[in-house]
């Protein structure tokens, strides 16, 4: 049971699953557990089944910490996002390459010194190039048009971001603004978890465009949720290791 989906807003059930309470150091997490061909996979609703619990309050380092505890080595995640970027358009696909962190005050580490070392992770690849590569592949076997990579740009929330703010995260390189991939990307990492990432363009940001409506969102969503899942689970259903990327060897301990 290595491998699990992260979902985020609008994607919540994958099928019949059994559920499961994990208790961690950081507190309790939910998760389900789908057969599929024989092959276990971890569904985790980042927001929880009924979206009740905003960007800025999830316990994310009790969600990855849960997630190692049963053996998860492999994470993909889908991550709903405004675009800031003209070229990227409501209900685009793209892949998530880097981050631009704008959070405020969350937990950002497992290691806050005390009776741990002094722990740095690299970030030069924060999204693993195997999972990435990998998805691509079975993209294309399912005839999913993938518009581009993005720069995500992850901001605290629940709030939108003003027209100012978005204009400096654009000017700064940001392609898709939200507000839940960090810190779960930077704590996977330091677990040495793969970790891959794509984004649903589910509005325009403040400024780009027009408003942004509650029906875009769930509409951008729905029409392409159960196509990026099923991707999901097809390379999931082959032979994965970690000898193809860097993610295990992420932290540098000191």
């Amino acid at each position: 049971m290595d491998k699990a989906i992260i979902g985020g807003t609008g994607v919540y059930s994958i099928g019949n699953s059994i559920s499961k309470e994990i208790e961690t150091i950081y507190g309790k997490a939910y998760v389900d557990i789908v057969n599929i061909n024989g092959e276990e996979i971890v569904f985790l609703a980042r927001h929880g089944k009924g979206h009740s619990t905003p960007p800025h309050l999830i316990n994310y380092r009790a969600n990855m910490k849960a997630l190692e505890q049963i053996g998860v080595k492999y994470i993909y995640a889908t991550a709903a996002v405004g675009s800031c970027n003209e070229n990227y358009s409501v209900g685009d696909v793209v892949v998530i390459k880097d981050f631009i962190d704008f959070t405020k005050s969350r937990p950002l580490t497992f290691y806050e010194g005390g009776d741990s070392s002094v722990v740095h992770t690299d970030m030069s690849e924060p999204y693993c190039r195997n999972l990435i590569s990998r998805f691509y592949d079975e993209a294309k076997n399912l005839s999913i048009n993938i518009k581009g990579e993005a720069v995500y740009c992850c901001t605290e929330g629940p709030r939108f971001e003003t027209a100012s703010e978005i204009r400096m995260y654009k000017r700064l390189g940001a392609d898709v603004v939200g507000m839940t991939n960090v810190p779960e990307v930077v704590l996977a990492k330091e677990l040495g978890m793969c970790y891959s990432a794509v984004g649903i363009i589910t509005n325009f940001c403040t400024g780009i465009s027009s408003s942004i409506e509650l029906h875009d969102i769930e509409g951008a969503m729905n029409r392409n949720k159960e196509i990026v899942t099923k991707a999901f689970i097809n390379v999931f259903k082959g032979n994965l290791n970690q000898e193809s990327c860097r993610c295990k060897n992420s932290r540098i301990i000191l």
